[in-house]
């Protein structure tokens, strides 16, 4: 395990507490109507997956266009290596993503990229930086309010992945299915004028197992935190996104841009929050393609 790094210093003080909606400047738009530019200390967003169908990438650039902050994690899984060996797909949405986060960190924005499963060609490059984005396996955060916050996409504390690898691929091409069928069904519903409805996201929270399989790795991120001497833990991973107490530790889940489209956020004063941005966009009545 290499060492942590800290993006400040460590000084460990107020409770923590969710933060209420955000607030900005205004800022201008291609659309009437739209969210309202926003500024916030730390972003955190995970589980893109850059080269699959099931991306909605659109939202997320419709996302990094309205938050603005000065650090800004992308906790793993931005780019799916798995569906890219297998068939390539890469539309120029996928490709304006890359660019903003490029151009995001060129501007002057901490961009800290921290691989996951799918995109662990990037574990290769620890240490490095490309075009401005700091490649790390892990990291420690600390919060305005003096709070630290430990970084991982998650897999690693993911049994699956680590004792049953080819179960990973198998889980994976059956995620993919029920993402096609999803797609089909909220193209039907987006005609008969119904909001977008995740099925892949309603059988997780439904069928046993998987309840059990997410309730397992929220536990193990909570008991390697403790380890570690960190409050708290950011991850992905699972695409669910939560932020609870498990047994005194900060469980933060920002999500992904898959289903939930959320993400986590710091407020300058410490207080975190996890932003529902199909919700913003359904209140702007902006599309996610």
């Amino acid at each position: 395990m290499r060492a942590f790094r800290s993006a400040t210093p460590t000084s460990l003080g107020a409770p923590w507490h969710a933060g209420p909606p955000l607030d900005g400047a205004a800022h201008d738009d291609d659309h009437a109507g739209a969210p309202r530019a926003r500024q916030v200390r730390t972003v955190w967003i995970s589980d893109v997956h850059l080269g699959t169908p099931g991306c909605q990438a659109r939202a997320l650039l419709d996302f990094l266009k309205h938050v603005e902050c000065d650090t800004l994690y992308l906790v793993g899984d931005i780019i799916d290596g798995w569906q890219l060996r297998r068939t390539w797909y890469w539309p120029q949405t996928h490709n304006d993503v890359v660019q903003k986060l490029l151009r995001k960190a060129r501007k002057g924005t901490r961009v800290i990229f921290i691989p996951g499963n799918h995109d662990e060609f990037g574990r290769k490059y620890l240490d490095h930086n490309f075009g401005g984005i700091e490649v790390a396996e892990e990291w420690l955060h600390t919060t305005a309010d003096g709070r630290l916050l430990w970084v991982t996409h998650g897999d690693l504390y993911d049994g699956v992945i680590q004792c049953a690898r080819w179960l990973a691929y198998v889980g994976d091409s059956a995620y993919e299915f029920v993402l096609r069928l999803n797609r089909h069904l909220n193209s039907w519903r987006a005609r008969m004028g119904l909001p977008y409805w995740s099925l892949s996201r309603y059988l997780k929270l439904k069928v046993k197992r998987a309840v059990s399989y997410v309730n397992d790795f929220e536990e193990a991120l909570a008991r390697e935190t403790r380890k570690r001497g960190a409050q708290g833990v950011v991850c992905g991973h699972i695409h669910h996104a939560e932020m609870r107490d498990i047994g005194g530790v900060l469980y933060c889940n920002d999500g992904d841009w898959v289903e939930s489209l959320t993400a986590l956020v710091e407020h300058a004063d410490g207080r975190l929050e996890i932003l529902d941005w199909a919700a913003e966009m359904a209140r702007v009545g902006t599309a996610a393609q």
